[in-house]
């Protein structure tokens, strides 16, 4: 005898008989499609709920408020920072029972365009994780709640709050590291400036060195955060004989410094001291190791997700969280000022 298998649930067919319309209409409904009455609309859904039929995503989102999605806008970029920011929010979506999409942005494509197609798709609410911004408040068109993990935003519905790394007390830790090693001052090279971090670092360098009494170095062109742009900054600061420490904005341009260091017969740290910024899984294993800050994407990936989560699921707006610490990871690459061992060749500044 055979045995009979799982109860097959109502289908549209079955929806589309009790409401009294046509399977097409129930597609409609189901699917959030304009041109449907409310009284027919209302029709389906009750069908929906007495036949206890089980809808896709989107239906389950009419029935029940959400979509369990949470979107997430990112800079589509190999770097180390942006690419461990995403993979922390997406651990940490999955962590808390939603599903994880992603609209990317790409120069020329902006903001704006990645969450329309976000809410295009339906979604309980937004993570920023774009890095690249103009200096102003971005303005959304939604009421959903938004995170933002750089600068701050505005919505139509108010809701938003900002969660990232400190930048700026740890752009400062890193100035006074070196100014606490006998360094009359600290060089920066900063990264690219429309990115938010990279202006949060230069602020904090300026804060330490403004707060010590120490004169403030005129600025490098800025990296765009590779070695290559690190190495070309090097390259310029070899040839001044009053450079004794460097704060790069990140680790990739402090490998370059230290390249363009050794080849113009200098050493770190005896002759220069060097200081980077992330913390890269190779940062320990450099020669010399370097010392760096430190950031917990995975940290900042959860507090945010938590917070957007509790907007989400409490209806409130999202509080405005601290910011996360940044710790500094001291080791072979800084060390006390100490006269250089040959002096560099006189040239221009490195404006």
């Amino acid at each position: 005898m055979a045995t009979a298998g799982p109860r097959r649930g109502p289908g549209m067919t079955e929806v589309a008989r009790a409401a009294g319309v046509s399977q097409k209409t129930v597609s409609r409904v189901v699917n959030g499609e304009p041109h449907v009455s409310p009284e027919v609309r209302h029709r389906v859904l009750r069908a929906i709920r007495d036949l206890d039929f089980r809808p896709n995503h989107a239906a389950r989102a009419l029935l029940l408020g959400r979509y369990r999605r949470i979107g997430v806008v990112a800079l589509g970029s190999p770097l180390y920072g942006p690419t461990s920011l995403l993979f922390g929010l997406e651990q940490a979506v999955q962590r808390a029972g939603y599903t994880f999409a992603l609209a990317s942005t790409l120069r020329g494509q902006g903001v704006a365009v990645a969450v329309e197609s976000l809410l295009e798709q339906g979604v309980d609410g937004l993570v920023l994780a774009e890095p690249v911004d103009e200096g102003t408040p971005l303005r959304l068109h939604t009421d959903l709640p938004v995170v933002s993990l750089g600068a701050p935003v505005d919505t139509a519905g108010g809701r938003s709050a900002v969660v990232r790394a400190d930048g700026v007390a740890a752009a400062r830790l890193a100035t006074e590291h070196l100014l606490g090693l006998g360094h009359r001052t600290v060089w920066h090279v900063p990264g690219p400036q429309d990115w938010f971090s990279a202006r949060e670092r230069v602020q904090g360098w300026r804060e330490a060195l403004t707060a010590a009494g120490a004169p403030a170095p005129p600025l490098p062109a800025e990296g765009d955060w590779t070695p290559a742009s690190g190495h070309a900054a090097g390259r310029r600061l070899a040839r001044l004989p009053d450079v004794t420490a460097v704060f790069a904005a990140n680790d990739d341009m402090a490998i370059g410094l230290v390249r363009a260091f050794a080849e113009a017969g200098l050493t770190v740290p005896h002759d220069v001291s060097v200081v980077g910024f992330d913390d890269i899984p190779a940062a320990p294993y450099l020669s010399p190791p370097l010392t760096t800050l430190r950031q917990d994407f995975a940290a900042v990936a959860a507090r945010a997700v938590d917070l957007l989560v509790a907007a989400i699921e409490g209806g409130a707006h999202p509080a405005e969280p601290a910011d996360v610490a940044v710790e500094l990871r001291i080791r072979s690459s800084t060390a006390p000022v100490r006269t250089r061992s040959r002096p560099a060749t006189d040239g221009p500044s490195p404006a």
